[in-house]
C-alpha cells in the first residue's frame, strides 16, 4: 500500500507569512493543512519582539492584510501588541488556532522521492506533507555579534529580539551595541529611567522623522464610512511605494534618495545640539543602501547628558563592560544586543536545513548558484516546497503586500495541481535561469549599486555582493503573481 501524507499542507511559521498562507489556502477550499509553530503563540516577528518602543516604521494603514482591515490601531504607527493582537484577531476570525502546532520546531525537511512527499524532522518527532510552504520569514534568527568575549559578560545580556521583561533597567549603567532599526527605537525608551546609557555605533544610521500620532475619534469613525478604509489604505499605500519601492527600486529613474538624504541631514541639523556627536551620526553612506530608521526622538537622545555615543570599534567584552580599540574601559550593568537577525545567510532562508529531490542541499545550492527563486518562490530541484520569503521576492513596500502575492502564486499552483491530478509540481530549471536573468538584467536601476554603499554594512547585501530584492513596483508583483505562466512548472503525477 503506498504511503499517504499526514497532510496535504505543512505550514513552517504561524507569523503574518502563515496565516496568509492558511487564509488563502481555505479560501480555495485546501483545508487539510496543518502550521507548525516554534513559539507559544502566533505573530511571528510580533511574538517574539517585544522590546521596549517596538512599533511599525511603515503606517499602520498598510501593515495589515487587504481583505482584513482593522479600525482598532492607535495610532498611524502601531505599537507592536497592536500588532501582536492582530495576528489573534486573524487567527480565530478564520479559525486557524486548532491547525496549528506550537512549540513545535522544524530542525530539516527532506522530499521523499520514492513516495512524493515532504518529510519534517521537528524536535517532537516527524511529520509529513505533500506539500511544503515555508513561511518562516527572515526576521527570526537573532544576529549574535561576533565580538571577543561577548559570552564572558557577568552581567545581564538582552538582546532586543528576546527581550527579557524580568528586567528593570532604572538607575542601571546599560550598553547598547548596534544603530539598527531596533535601537532607534530602544533606545530613547529607555535612556529617560537607566543612570547611563552607551551606545556603541558600527555604522550610523539615516533616521528620519514619522508622522507618527494617536488616531483620534474622527479618523477611527471615518474607517467606518463607505469606502474609508480603502481611502485610507490607497493614500497610505501610495505612500508607502513612493518611499521604497519606486525611491529605491527605481532609483536611476526617479532620484528621489538623493532628495531624501537632504532631508536627512536637515534633520539631524535640527535634532542634535552637539555638532561632533552630529558627525559622529551622519552616515558616509548615500540614503538606500541600508535600511533606514523612521523615530521622532532617536537622534535629539543623544543631547541627554547620561547618553553617550561610542564609535571606536569594540576590541571585547569583559566580564565587567566594554573595551573599545583605544584602550578604554567601560563598565555596564546591562548589555543589550541590538544587533539584527540573520537576514541574506544562505543556511538561514529558510530557518532549517532542506534536502530536495537526489539529496541536494538548498544551502548548498545558493551557495553555488547565489540566492534564487522563481518569482521569489520556487527553486529548481525542490518540488513541491513554496517560500513565502523567498529571494527576489519582497519589492520592499508593505510586508502584507508581499504576503498576498506569494500565496497567491502558491494557490494557483495547487489549484492546478488539484486539476490535473499531479502530486508533484517543480519549477524548470529554464524558467528560474530566466527569471534570475531578468532580475540581474533589472537591478541597475537601484539605489543599491552606488560606490558608497559599500561602506553601508547592509543586511541588504548578501555574501556575493547582491541584494535579493525583487527590482519593480508592488503592482507589477501583484499582476504577476496572477499572470505568471504555470507552464513554467511541471505538473507530474
Amino acid at each position: 500500500m503506498t504511503e499517504q501524507p499526514d497532510h496535504e499542507v505543512l505550514i513552517v511559521g504561524a507569523g503574518f507569512s502563515g496565516i496568509g498562507a492558511a487564509i488563502s489556502l481555505d479560501a480555495a477550499g485546501m483545508a487539510d493543512y496543518l502550521i507548525v509553530e516554534a513559539g507559544d503563540g502566533v505573530g511571528g516577528t510580533w511574538h517574539w519582539n517585544t522590546y521596549p518602543g517596538i512599533a511599525v516604521d511603515i503606517p499602520s494603514f498598510s501593515y495589515q492584510f487587504s481583505f482584513e482591515q482593522s479600525a482598532a490601531w492607535s495610532r498611524t504607527y502601531a505599537p507592536g501588541r497592536e500588532l501582536k493582537a492582530y495576528a489573534e484577531h486573524c487567527t480565530d476570525k478564520y479559525d486557524l488556532r486548532s491547525r496549528i502546532r506550537f512549540n513545535t520546531k522544524v530542525i530539516e525537511v527532506a522530499f521523499d522521492d520514492r513516495h512524493g512527499f515532504w518529510r519534517a524532522q521537528t524536535d517532537s518527532g516527524e511529520l509529513t506533507a505533500r506539500f511544503l510552504i515555508n513561511a518562516s520569514g527572515v526576521l527570526t534568527t537573532p544576529n549574535l555579534p561576533d565580538i571577543d568575549g561577548v559570552d564572558t559578560f557577568a552581567g545581564v545580556t538582552i538582546h532586543t529580539a528576546r527581550w527579557d521583561h524580568s528586567q528593570d533597567l532604572t538607575g542601571k549603567r546599560v550598553a547598547v551595541i548596534g544603530t539598527g532599526a531596533s535601537a532607534v527605537q530602544v533606545v530613547p525608551e529607555i535612556a529617560p529611567k537607566v543612570a547611563d546609557l552607551t551606545v556603541f555605533q558600527r555604522t550610523p544610521i539615516w533616521c528620519f522623522p514619522k508622522f507618527d500620532m494617536p488616531l483620534a475619534a474622527p479618523v477611527r469613525w471615518a474607517m467606518h464610512m463607505p469606502g474609508g478604509k480603502a481611502l485610507q489604505r490607497w493614500a497610505s499605500q501610495a505612500y508607502v511605494e513612493a518611499t521604497f519601492p519606486i525611491a529605491a527600486q527605481y532609483f536611476t529613474v526617479f532620484p528621489l534618495a538623493k532628495q531624501m538624504e537632504s532631508a536627512g541631514r536637515a534633520y539631524l541639523r535640527r535634532q542634535v545640539h552637539d555638532p561632533v556627536v552630529r558627525d559622529q551620526l551622519t552616515p558616509r553612506y548615500a540614503v538606500g543602501c541600508k535600511r533606514p530608521g523612521f523615530h521622532n526622538t532617536y537622534l535629539s537622545t543623544f543631547n541627554r547628558d547620561n547618553v553617550h555615543l561610542v564609535v571606536d570599534p569594540i576590541e571585547r567584552i569583559t566580564p565587567t563592560g566594554v573595551v573599545t580599540a583605544d584602550g578604554t574601559a567601560r563598565d555596564v550593568d546591562v548589555l543589550i544586543l541590538a544587533t539584527g537577525f540573520k537576514v541574506m545567510d544562505s543556511d538561514n532562508i529558510p530557518t532549517f536545513a532542506v534536502t530536495g529531490s537526489g539529496g541536494q542541499s538548498l544551502s548548498r545550492f545558493w551557495d553555488e548558484h547565489r540566492l534564487q527563486a522563481y518569482e521569489g518562490v520556487s527553486i529548481p530541484g525542490f518540488p513541491n516546497m513554496f517560500s513565502v520569503f523567498g529571494p527576489y521576492g519582497y519589492v520592499g513596500s508593505s510586508y502584507f503586500a508581499l504576503v498576498e502575492a506569494q500565496t497567491h502564486h502558491i494557490v494557483r499552483c495547487l489549484k492546478r495541481a488539484r486539476h490535473d491530478g499531479a502530486t508533484r509540481i517543480e519549477i524548470s530549471e529554464a524558467a528560474n535561469d530566466r527569471y534570475f536573468a531578468e532580475m540581474m538584467r533589472k537591478r541597475h536601476r537601484q539605489v543599491f549599486w552606488q560606490d558608497s554603499c559599500r561602506q553601508a554594512n547592509s543586511y541588504y547585501f548578501d555574501k556575493n555582493g547582491d541584494v535579493p530584492l525583487r527590482p519593480t513596483t508592488t503592482v507589477e508583483a501583484y499582476w504577476r503573481s496572477r499572470r505568471f505562466d504555470l507552464d513554467d512548472y511541471r505538473f507530474s503525477a
